[in-house]
């Protein structure tokens, strides 16, 4: 009898777990330099993704009569493209078919290729213009590119600053050069002359002799194609050297730690284009900015909304397609609109969004500071 009631409360016990165990687990991978110079953009786009993931879970969301528990699966690619393509393997051996990052273009085209193999779905903030003329399916950018990060740089260079002469000092990563000619590009469209392009790496920390070589041609400002880590002290540099010219990049020195590595050489003399429309103006703005800073103490970066708006994502075509098949989950993106924190996720053919508005920053406290959308 003593028997009879054990096997009956073990049963009673193992059908009050029942629920979960028949919960349907999706994972999303992560990729993104978790570690050296970049880290703090890594860790910033993993938290980003981790709000979502643990708003979800406390919702739930139900897909196909079942709770979706998500769990985040986080890589360090390093910021490196073997590192990143070793990463996209892992992902892929391991079962996963959702992945936001990477965030470098130069790790995420050649990773791309890896996760198209496998069907993983991938929202990349990456800029690189070539980035999704690979023609990958499930592959889409949740962020501007390139081409409009770099051309409306210019001509806000252009038109509200009136630079006549301008020079270009790029880091020679996918991203760097990319950026760098399509700023290029605009700004003798719109009347600039490119006084002089410069090579630098993203590892280096001395631009001395490249800044001393420009100052000789008195431009009026100076395009840097790169990161922050190497932004900062090219904006101390620039000023020890008694250059007047402005500092203008894109979105990877849109960021405090440009402020924090660049000190008082980074104020009004430095600005930057970001992808996305100003997140003070977004409707959920301010309450994702007051969500994130209270789970992490820390106000978010460049690109954390981005990638929340990415889970977020995936989690509405799940829910649009009834299933977390990758392919029609993908299929369900390509057709359908997602309206995010950060804009308007709607897609072309090639995966690139359809409207993507740009802001211009400048610096003030260390701090980005946005002056208006471009």
């Amino acid at each position: 009898m003593q028997y009879t009631r054990l096997a009956l409360a073990l049963a009673l016990a193992g059908l009050a777990g029942t629920p979960l165990a028949q919960d349907t687990v999706v994972r999303i991978g992560h990729s993104g330099p978790l570690s050296g110079a970049q880290a703090f953009s890594g860790k910033d786009n993993e938290n980003g993704a981790r709000l979502a993931i643990e708003e979800l879970n406390a919702k739930p969301i139900t897909v196909g009569g079942k709770k979706v528990k998500f769990e985040l699966v986080s890589e360090d690619d390093q910021g490196d493209p073997k590192a990143g393509v070793n990463v996209a393997q892992k992902l892929a051996d391991s079962g996963i078919r959702y992945v936001v990052g990477p965030y470098n273009s130069g790790v995420a085209i050649p990773a791309s290729r890896v996760y198209a193999n496998a069907g993983v779905v991938v929202a990349s903030v990456a800029s690189n213009p070539k980035l999704t003329q690979q023609g990958y399916k499930n592959l889409f950018r949740v962020n501007a590119s390139d081409t409009q990060l770099g051309s409306k740089m210019a001509l806000y260079a252009a038109k509200e600053l009136k630079v006549k002469t301008v020079a270009v000092i790029d880091d020679r990563t996918a991203f760097g050069q990319g950026l760098a000619e399509e700023f290029k590009k605009q700004a003798r469209a719109s009347g600039m002359t490119v006084a002089g392009h410069e090579y630098t790496t993203d590892k280096a920390v001395d631009f001395t002799s490249i800044l001393t070589k420009l100052r000789s041609k008195n431009v009026e400002a100076i395009f840097f194609g790169g990161y922050a880590p190497q932004g900062g002290p090219m904006a101390r540099q620039m000023r020890q050297l008694g250059i007047k010219a402005k500092l203008l990049g894109g979105d990877t020195i849109c960021t405090s730690e440009m402020g924090k590595l660049g000190g008082d050489a980074v104020g009004a003399n430095v600005l930057c284009s970001q992808g996305g429309a100003l997140l003070d103006k977004a409707a959920s703005g301010p309450a994702f900015k007051a969500k994130f800073k209270k789970r992490f103490l820390a106000e978010p970066d460049v690109y954390a909304a981005s990638y929340y708006d990415a889970v977020n994502l995936f989690a509405n075509a799940m829910q649009q397609a009834n299933s977390v098949d990758p392919a029609k989950v993908s299929g369900a993106i390509s057709s359908g609109s997602y309206q995010g924190v950060a804009g308007t996720y709607a897609f072309d053919t090639k995966g690139d969004m359809k409207s993507s508005p740009v802001t211009i920053f400048t610096f003030k406290a260390g701090q980005p500071s946005a002056i208006t959308s471009y």
